[in-house]
């Protein structure tokens, strides 16, 4: 069509799993989420267990048409220590400091892809940061000052949930779903485009950022943290409005089976992505073991992981050898 969007084109796009885990236990998460007000509460108002907590984060590599590389930081986790962990194991500490992240994006405000926030700027608090325009007073905290949220738990006793003691200093572009032009996009790079969802979420979270990139002669790749505003919609919106030879693929979040339970769309989700005709299907985080390992059983071309999760120092509860989805430590290549 030839109304569609032209984003130009990249040569490839890598993608390295930094860390999938959001957080370890699901029954402990939720147990969390029970005791102070359900899911529908502010995730600002519960007093989560440290312990439990991991992170979402990615970097991706995207070589551009003429050989040149950028790299992209898309969220920054939740429990600084294991982000530490997660960022010296790969080399991210060290990007940062030599400036060879080119900028940061912030897929949405939820606590698992955001509250790390320190382990990013204190390598580099004046990164360029693209993040959406619907965030809380907490959030601009959080990441504008020098802030530690604390809020009480069930035995009266004052605790913090998260802090920052690096506030950013950088260019922030808060995300708006007209895009920076009317067309709904943000074009980032040649080949790279952001488009911000506003969709509500769980734990009182609005608005998603999801990345397009365009392989050239392979196709677009979608790029997302969660998937809130929900796959279809987001794969729809690529195949409907994105010049180029087709869908290629996919990684990320998918926000399917979450805590491994079942649904019956789920199963006509599959056949919907499988009609697609995708080539890669990258996946882990949020779209669940369940749905990845059957959607795979039905012909749809998930990428397995490896035994790389093993190397870090902790892992998931629902961690199994089947690996079903793309685990901390592997690696993508669109």
């Amino acid at each position: 069509m030839s109304d569609r969007l032209d984003i130009g084109a990249v040569k490839s796009l890598k993608v390295d799993v930094i860390s999938e885990t959001g957080w370890f236990d699901d029954a402990r998460f939720k147990q969390d989420m029970a005791d102070y007000g359900g899911s529908e509460q502010t995730q600002y108002r519960i007093a989560w267990h440290r312990e439990n907590a991991g992170g979402y984060a990615a970097l991706l590599t995207i070589t551009l048409l003429d050989g040149d590389e950028k790299k992209i930081l898309l969220d920054t986790g939740w429990n600084t220590d294991w982000m530490d962990e997660a960022f010296a194991r790969q080399g991210v500490d060290k990007m940062l400091e030599r400036g060879e992240i080119d900028f940061m994006v912030l897929s949405h405000w939820h606590l698992d892809h955001f509250w790390g926030i320190e382990s990013t700027l204190k390598h580099n608090p004046r990164l360029k940061l693209y993040a959406p325009s619907t965030w809380r007073a907490e959030d601009r905290i959080l990441l504008m000052q020098k802030g530690n949220i604390r809020v009480e738990d069930s035995n009266g006793r004052s605790v913090s949930i998260c802090k920052n003691n690096v506030p950013h200093e950088g260019d922030l572009i808060l995300t708006e779903t007209q895009g920076e032009d009317g067309s709904g996009l943000y074009r980032l790079l040649p080949g790279v485009a952001l488009r911000m969802f506003d969709a509500s979420m769980l734990l009182q979270v609005r608005g998603e950022n999801v990345l397009y990139v365009n392989v050239a002669d392979k196709g677009i790749v979608t790029v997302t943290g969660c998937g809130h505003p929900g796959i279809m919609n987001l794969l729809g919106f690529a195949r409907d409005n994105l010049a180029g030879p087709g869908l290629y693929g996919c990684y990320g979040g998918l926000h399917l089976s979450i805590f491994d339970t079942w649904k019956p769309e789920f199963d006509h989700i599959i056949d919907e992505v499988k009609a697609l005709g995708m080539a890669k299907m990258g996946c882990n985080h949020c779209t669940g073991w369940m749905w990845a390992e059957k959607a795979e059983s039905h012909g749809v071309p998930i990428i397995k992981g490896t035994d790389a999760y093993l190397s870090y120092s902790k892992r998931s509860t629902g961690a199994r050898g089947s690996h079903a989805f793309l685990g901390n430590g592997d690696s993508v290549t669109f």
